[in-house]
């Protein structure tokens, strides 16, 4: 089996070219290809495949030729995945399956098409709006902190530390307790602090995250959205850009009225194969 390995700010990914839908592609394949000591190690998969061959794409194929099927490191699914996207377009451009059009690149996902271009070195992703809708906690370690639930495709609960608390002292080695009412299929909790000034943007967010399927990962693409929107809303703004750095590096994310832009670098790093009879012993 033909894999690439790539990551966007350290959330990092096996790529699986298969045009024609033909790979028996498992939850426990998934889930041996990730494995970071016995597999190839990942925070998930990308399988790319023709929008037109997979039942989820199909649908959208006139809008995208290809269809970004992520997969959790658990082998769960997952609607969107925003530095899997911005990787997705960069392993396209770089196998020539794709170029852009008008400037940009679309890509059918389970949560609806986005669109990518190139900036640089680095790739940015346009992405619904990210909606605020409710509010919850997170508990975590003996502490209850309180979130906002954004939707951005895919839920999350960005939970700002109170003053005093230290964001890298966080143990995130356990999935924080959330609400199973208001998160029936799990949710990736954010937790914040805000960042010292930078030029040019109207916020700066220090984040870090446990991805539901994943566990604590060094980025998430719309947990970093979903931030950006409560940073902003919180400084009273309705659009804007905001920086957000994560353990993995910096991303950029700019709100608009309608949309939500996600730029950072988007790399690959290796290419091979592997035997995935061997994955299983």
């Amino acid at each position: 089996m033909e894999f690439t390995k790539g990551h966007g700010t350290g959330n990092d990914f096996v790529i699986l070219p298969d045009p024609d839908g033909a790979l028996d592609l498992t939850p426990v394949l998934v889930a041996a290809l990730c494995d970071r000591r016995r597999g190839l190690g990942a925070d998930g998969v990308l399988r790319v495949v023709r929008a037109a061959k997979h039942p989820e794409g199909a649908g959208r194929a006139g809008e995208a030729e290809w269809f970004m099927d992520y997969w959790n490191a658990d082998g769960s699914f997952a609607e969107m995945c925003g530095n899997g996207a911005r990787v997705f377009v960069r392993y396209l451009l770089a196998q020539e399956l794709a170029e852009p059009v008008d400037g940009t690149v679309p890509v059918v996902t389970r949560a609806g098409l986005v669109r990518a271009r190139v900036e640089g070195d680095g790739i940015a992703v346009e992405m619904r709006r990210p909606r605020l809708y409710d509010t919850s906690t997170a508990a975590l370690g003996g502490l209850t902190l309180a979130g906002t639930a954004v939707d951005v495709g895919n839920p999350h609960l960005v939970c700002a530390l109170p003053a005093g608390l230290d964001l890298g002292a966080l143990d995130l080695t356990r999935a924080p307790a959330v609400d199973p009412a208001l998160f029936p299929a799990g949710v990736n909790v954010e937790f914040t602090v805000p960042g010292d000034p930078v030029d040019g943007v109207d916020g700066h967010v220090l984040m870090r995250v446990h991805e539901r399927g994943s566990a604590e990962t060094l980025s998430c693409g719309t947990g970093a959205c979903a931030v950006a929107a409560v940073a902003l809303r919180d400084a009273g703004r309705d659009a804007g850009t905001v920086t957000v750095d994560v353990p993995g590096g910096r991303l950029t994310v700019t709100v608009t009225d309608d949309a939500c832009w996600l730029a950072g670098p988007a790399l690959l790093i290796a290419t091979g194969a592997v035997d995935p009879a061997a994955l299983r012993r």
